[in-house]
């Protein structure tokens, strides 16, 4: 990333959003942060108002701007997908107006032969349609982020920290492959403003593919230092575990219900095309899971 260079970034409240704006202040960027209310806003950077679903609130916080980093997802929504295609037409036609020349996206890995869940499939719908106006679009695919306030690895956490025993579905037997925050943010760091990286897709993810069970005992060995006993449940579909998730954490039954679908489908990573442009050895899970606890710790939260 060319120091100084202007870099918008929407979602800058967000998990991924306010570490990024960190990241790239530390680098030298010029960076914008999109909020819906920017007197609010206390981070890194400096605080744009305007909708990514609304064009005219855009044309300020886009204009000279060089690249725009979209972190834009709907899941607690039953037209999320509607919406997702909506903002991402209406953010791409604004960024080719403004002149952008990269729109970096972080969409969601998956074989296109796949029959793909809706939230897997809207991000692949939003891929295309956020170029569709002539941007050149840097899509970096990732599984399972795994970080302090990330709603999947919250999944992960709560229920290892609420259950003295785990009736587990089958779709945890699928096998996907987590990727640590901070990872993340190094290769959305290190695609910004790179020509080579233009109209790309790559895939990110951590050093090991493995099931969401064993993402289960991983966790539940590093947060409270022993197993939690796995029953697997021959039938558990994806309609019922939501519910099981709203019982058992924090999160809604929509939300829950639209991640589950994706977990039926495996998602690893088949293209290493990332690690020649941004070099580096990703995070462990388990690395990645001290680091998000630790992290959990500084703030004067419970693990």
């Amino acid at each position: 990333m060319a120091e100084g260079s202007t870099v918008l970034v929407t979602g800058a409240t967000g998990f991924i959003g306010r570490r990024l704006v960190d990241a790239l202040v530390d680098q030298g960027a010029d960076v914008r942060a999109l909020t819906r209310r920017p007197e609010r806003y206390d981070g890194a950077g400096t605080p744009y108002g305007g909708d990514v679903s609304d064009p005219a609130s855009l044309v300020e916080p886009l204009a000279g701007v060089d690249v725009a980093v979209y972190l834009v997802h709907s899941l607690d929504r039953e037209d999320f997908e509607e919406r997702d295609a909506a903002a991402a037409r209406a953010f791409g036609a604004a960024a080719a107006e403004a002149g952008v020349r990269q729109i970096v996206y972080l969409g969601g890995l998956g074989d296109d032969g796949d029959e793909l869940s809706a939230h897997l499939r809207s991000r692949r719908e939003v891929e295309s349609l956020l170029g569709e106006a002539g941007v050149p679009v840097t899509v970096l695919r990732a599984a399972i982020v795994v970080g302090h306030g990330g709603i999947s690895w919250e999944l992960t956490r709560q229920l290892v920290k609420n259950l003295p025993a785990m009736v587990v579905p089958r779709w945890t037997s699928t096998r996907t492959q987590p990727i640590a925050v901070d990872d993340v943010i190094r290769y959305i760091v290190g695609v910004i403003g790179d020509e080579r990286a233009f109209g790309e897709v790559f895939e990110i993810g951590g050093p090991e593919a493995m099931t969401y069970v064993d993402m289960l005992e991983i966790a539940a060995e590093v947060q409270g230092g022993k197993p939690v006993p796995l029953v697997r449940a021959p039938v558990l579909t994806p309609r019922l575990s939501s519910f099981w998730l709203a019982l058992v954490t924090d999160v809604d039954v929509t939300t829950g219900r639209n991640l589950i679908d994706s977990m039926s489908t495996e998602v690893v990573v088949t293209d290493g095309r990332i690690r020649e442009l941004v070099p580096g050895e990703p995070l462990s899970y388990r690395e990645a899971v001290q680091r998000a606890l630790a992290e959990r710790l500084q703030e004067g939260l419970e693990v």
